[in-house]
């Protein structure tokens, strides 16, 4: 016996109802479950393109500050980068994916216009100190659309682990339980059913 169940075609409407119901999130949160893994495939695989670049580009970056430190003097770099303002200026924005907040920052461009004096410079150090500059600006940039895409990563995985829950709660207990549910008052209805029959039968004989 379904418990908590009363055996009344008023009931199995209603069971019917919610089980059509639950049926149709059960379709649609798959469905956004889908869309949601794909994208998050997509973004783990940009992901790993990006985490190679940013480690080729810190090789490169690292690499031209030390011929900036050997041409310059560590201590003159160093007084000259100070001049530098920190990137302060991200802008961020929200896109939404099936209702998710995904972050989508604006590229930071490698902005090649010195913004430092050359003064106690000389020609040849000042180029090395712009390749150094500019290097360091493109990995500024790549490491913001790694925290972009990274940040991405984790709300989609987050959303799917939510979605994934929901989605085996309705197949795995609400669905069965409502066809258990509706079974059993089926049951009970024909045997009702059959019980009138043979009374009627009886009764009609009697006659």
């Amino acid at each position: 016996m379904a418990a908590g169940v009363t055996p009344t075609r008023g009931n199995m409407r209603r069971l019917q109802a919610s089980l059509r119901l639950a049926r149709r999130g059960h379709d649609l949160l798959e469905q956004k479950r889908r869309i949601l893994m794909a994208e998050l495939m997509s973004r783990l695989k940009d992901a790993a393109e990006i985490q190679a670049s940013v480690l080729s580009m810190f090789g490169d970056a690292y690499f031209s500050l030390q011929m900036a430190n050997i041409a310059m003097g560590i201590n003159r770099v160093e007084k000259i980068a100070n001049l530098v303002p920190e990137e302060e200026h991200f802008t961020i924005r929200l896109r939404s994916i099936m209702g998710i907040d995904i972050p989508d920052v604006d590229k930071i461009e490698p902005d090649v216009t010195p913004v430092y004096s050359f003064g106690g410079t000389s020609e040849g150090s000042s180029s090395v100190f712009d390749t150094a500059y500019v290097n360091a600006r493109k990995l500024v940039s790549l490491i913001a659309r790694l925290a972009e895409t990274e940040t991405s990563v984790v709300q989609l995985a987050m959303q799917i682990r939510k979605t994934l829950r929901r989605v085996n709660a309705l197949e795995k207990v609400f669905i069965p339980r409502g066809e258990r549910q509706i079974k059993y008052i089926a049951d009970v209805l024909d045997e009702n059913e059959r019980e009138d029959m043979t009374r009627v039968k009886l009764s009609s004989r009697r006659a």
